[in-house]
């Protein structure tokens, strides 16, 4: 297991780096080192690191939302506060939308099958999204009008909303039923969510104060461990709760952050959310590199031109309801255009669950991962590419709008 691990990390790095230097995404490079050394190419890895990827996965994901909820400004979000709430669930459901109506007659598969790629593919990735938004915020492009907290927020919930569908689809899918209390457990399970975070965050907010207050202060990098173990922990709740109440235990964790940002001084939310973005630098790695080494890249390429049509033709659904989002906003038409490109990127959500049809035995499994693999290749780069070279053209810098045009 320490040799698969070295060479996920090490091999894993290194092609990073390599795509970063030709102006690709990292991401590209460690989704190419988990398919090479992985038991479809080379199968250089043990078979002990592929059996927990399931958790590694889910781990690294909890990272990246403790980075983002320790980013958010909660102040500044309240500008747009309306169009971060419909950017949460209103691309993902035009995008689903256009799965169940597209999927069946470009891939051939049930309508069932199509709900479930759906809900795979219809997050936005804040493992693109959020690093990005972080750095416009500390440029200051685009925070006049909260564009890059607007946009940090709804994809953070995006995929909240998103996994919960993809749970109440994929009962569907092995025969389950979809009953309507499936559906009310969505916004349930979303305040549930919210609450519980809130609550454990002024929890952990009073903990340090009283240790502080006491003269037992918790130093930064504990108060990251204890942080995280409770993350952990929220999670699990979850499943605890499985059949007896909906909550979801992702969304909690990004409530928690909200809350001890804004309970603790800059300072300290401020050195959390540096440490947890350090520990995303591991995560990411781990995450990307696995979600790789669990693609057939046979039938992946098998997939072919009906999958890419597939993916252009959801993303067309999706910028649709990022548009509806924005009516009626003061964002002008290139704003408008930057928050279309900054939801086009897939890549943490679908790493994380798109390989679950497949390990459940579902016959449509191999196929939706391979779109999932797809939708990563293509609109990872197409969505980094996008933020980067544009935002200097489509945002206003907050220090220079008297200079707007």
């Amino acid at each position: 297991m320490l040799a698969s691990l070295s060479l996920i990390f090490l091999v894993g790095l290194a092609l990073g780096a390599i795509c970063q230097r030709l102006k690709l995404p990292r991401i590209i490079g460690m989704l190419v080192t988990g398919i090479v050394l992985g038991p479809y190419v080379l199968d250089w890895l043990d078979p002990s690191i592929l059996s927990i990827s399931s958790e590694l996965r889910k781990m690294a994901l909890i990272i990246i939302l403790l980075k983002a909820g320790l980013s958010l400004n909660l102040s500044d979000l309240k500008k747009a506060g309306r169009s971060a709430v419909l950017l949460s669930f209103v691309p993902a459901s035009c995008e689903i939308l256009g799965y169940l109506l597209l999927a069946p007659v470009i891939l051939g598969i049930s309508r069932a099958d199509s709900a479930v790629m759906g809900a795979v593919l219809a997050a936005v990735s804040p493992a693109v999204v959020v690093p990005r938004m972080v750095n416009l915020i500390e440029k200051k492009y685009g925070t006049e009008k909260a564009i890059p907290q607007m946009i940090m927020a709804g994809a953070s919930c995006d995929d909240i909303f998103v996994i919960v569908l993809f749970t109440t689809f994929l009962n569907m899918a092995q025969g389950g039923s979809a009953r309507v209390m499936d559906f009310v457990n969505v916004p349930v399970s979303i305040v549930l969510g919210i609450l519980m975070g809130a609550v454990v965050g002024y929890g952990l907010c009073l903990f340090f104060e009283t240790s502080y207050a006491h003269k037992h202060c918790v130093r930064n990098s504990m108060k990251v461990i204890i942080v995280l173990g409770v993350s952990f922990l929220l999670v699990s709740i979850e499943t605890w709760l499985e059949g007896v109440v909906s909550v979801s235990g992702l969304l909690a964790v990004v409530s928690m952050a909200c809350v001890i940002k804004l309970k603790s001084t800059s300072f300290v939310s401020k050195r959390l959310s540096e440490k947890f973005g350090k520990l995303w630098l591991g995560a990411e790695v781990v995450l990307f590199v696995l979600v790789g080494a669990a693609v057939d890249i046979r039938y992946t390429l098998s997939a072919g031109i009906p999958a890419v049509l597939m993916i252009f033709t959801a993303l067309i659904f999706r910028t649709v309801g990022v548009l509806i989002c924005m009516a009626g906003t003061n964002l002008n038409r290139k704003e408008r255009l930057f928050c279309v490109l900054a939801y086009l990127p897939k890549a943490t959500v679908q790493a994380a669950i798109g390989s679950v049809p497949l390990a459940v035995g579902l016959p449509c499994g191999n196929i939706i991962l391979s779109v999932a693999v797809l939708a990563i290749i293509i609109t990872a780069p197409l969505g980094a590419f996008g933020i980067d070279s544009t935002y200097k053209k489509l945002l206003i810098k907050e220090d220079n709008r008297d200079d707007r045009k």
